[in-house]
């Protein structure tokens, strides 16, 4: 639908008095999901917002408007050069948004054909991994970093589990020197968070993808760079250090804030702990759950309109942002059945239409084997200070813990391994003997406890990753 050029002056438009709606800073770090409400009750599904003081765009916080928005690619298109706020000069050349909104040669940034080729070539990649030896992989690699904790029974979850985890399992997937790790953690970080380092991190982080994809052409191997160059899709090395990017980004930084909200939840909703211990839940069910209440990703860049429109009721000017207020529109009344979220995967937080997010997939497997091994090991984990004093990062995109300190005074020693893992389920009255154990069966931590047969290699790798 078109509207007349004088629509520009109507009520709505960011250029009038709806200004001072901040995307960004204490204003979504502190209680987004209260900013998500206010701004729906006072603008309706559509609501303008700023990025950054003077850059405007749009919050889509309606379901049904979001699915419109990402399955409508002829109004609505993912080719940010279109950004008028760009086009006008006002993006400042320092910007931290541009590294979460520059146009990239990726599927992220296409619409069309050239979306679908890109698209075909990385999801045919990520189809190479054998979830069985990925399941493994976390598996271990979570054990080794439990087991590198010290007797004393205190932890921060995210500075020394799901911060390190991720990257302990992406770094092997592609082939890349464990020492990696660490760094490729902060310059996500940066990038993601819109931090005042947002762009050197960007820049770095393409220069050490781009000699990974150097290196890979010379001599490749059995990994993700090697099988995405292998592709008859034939990616440039500037496309497949773009779309590793990608891969990297929405895989890491997702599996990183699902494992930290699920275990918040956890530690502070009785109901949610008692549906899961109990036996009346799947981890696989408490993971969707936190989908729908604390996406990894609560907001996401972008879309840009094509010409302009109309939706949720607010006139949209050709060339104007509108951000995917994921969350948001997981909290709009209209997406929730009579049974409320309960064992439903309706959710937007992957996105919909084309571009889901392409990692959700080993995300979930690399998740729900971290949760199912937490549990296992520490079956009487618990927060170490009150709920109201944890802090959240002031991302705009990401909706993830600076830390999570944690209390336990149990290790229970892993099973032994099955030659196919099942879903965990949490020990009820008619749970098998294998189950969790309950307190009684666990054994106390001492600095002997930990099993000695971790494979060397994560031992190391974990040593190296804590100082040691």
């Amino acid at each position: 639908m078109t509207v007349p050029d004088h629509r520009a002056a109507a009520a709505g438009c960011p250029y009038t008095s709806d200004r001072g709606n901040p995307l960004y800073g204490a204003a979504v770090a502190e209680n987004p999901h209260s900013l998500y409400a206010r701004l729906r009750a006072q603008h309706g599904p559509v609501a303008p917002i700023e990025l950054e003081p003077g850059v405007e765009a749009w919050l889509v916080l309606g379901y049904q408007e979001m699915l419109e928005l990402t399955r409508n690619e002829a109004l609505f298109s993912k080719d940010s050069r279109r950004w008028r706020v760009q086009q006008e000069g006002r993006l400042r050349a320092d910007s931290h948004l541009i590294p979460m909104t520059m146009w990239r040669p990726t599927l992220q940034s296409m619409d069309g054909a050239a979306h679908h080729r890109l698209s075909s070539a990385v999801a045919d990649t990520l189809g190479m991994v054998d979830h069985h030896q990925l399941r493994e992989t976390t598996e271990e690699a979570a054990l080794a970093l439990i087991e590198s904790w010290g007797p004393d029974g205190t932890a921060d979850l995210v500075a020394q589990f799901t911060r390190r985890l991720p990257l302990l399992v992406f770094t092997r997937q592609l082939g890349l020197p464990p020492e990696d790790g660490p760094r490729l953690v902060g310059l996500i970080t940066d990038l993601v968070d819109s931090s005042k380092d947002s762009q050197r991190a960007a820049a770095e982080f393409f220069g050490l993808l781009m000699d990974l994809v150097v290196s890979r052409r010379a001599q490749p191997g059995a990994d993700l760079v090697s099988w995405l160059l292998a592709h008859p899709a034939g990616l440039s090395d500037e496309e497949m250090v773009h779309n590793l990017m990608v891969m990297l980004v929405a895989g890491n930084e997702s599996s990183i804030n699902w494992i930290g909200n699920t275990v918040r939840l956890l530690l502070t909703d009785r109901r949610f702990r008692t549906t899961l211990t109990g036996g009346r839940a799947t981890v696989s069910d408490a993971l969707d759950e936190v989908l729908w209440r604390d996406p990894p990703v609560q907001n996401f860049p972008g879309r840009w309109a094509v010409s302009d429109t109309v939706l949720g009721g607010q006139y949209i000017s050709a060339g104007d942002m509108l951000v995917l207020g994921l969350a948001g529109a997981n909290d709009d009344p209209a997406a929730h059945g009579p049974d409320g979220i309960s064992g439903n995967r309706a959710h937007l937080a992957w996105g919909a239409g084309r571009h889901v997010c392409p990692a959700q997939d080993p995300a979930r497997l690399i998740v729900e084997t971290a949760i199912e091994t937490l549990l296992h090991c520490l079956p009487d984990l618990q927060l170490a200070i009150p709920a109201h004093e944890l802090k959240w990062r002031p991302s705009p995109w990401s909706r993830a813990l600076v830390s999570l300190p944690v209390l336990y005074s149990a290790f229970v020693p892993p099973r032994p391994a099955t030659p196919e893992r099942t879903a965990w389920t949490p020990q009820s009255s008619s749970s098998p003997s294998d189950s969790t154990p309950s307190g009684p069966t666990s054994t106390p931590r001492t600095s002997g406890s930990a099993p000695t047969d971790r494979p060397r290699w994560w031992s190391y790798l974990v040593e190296w990753w804590s100082g040691r």
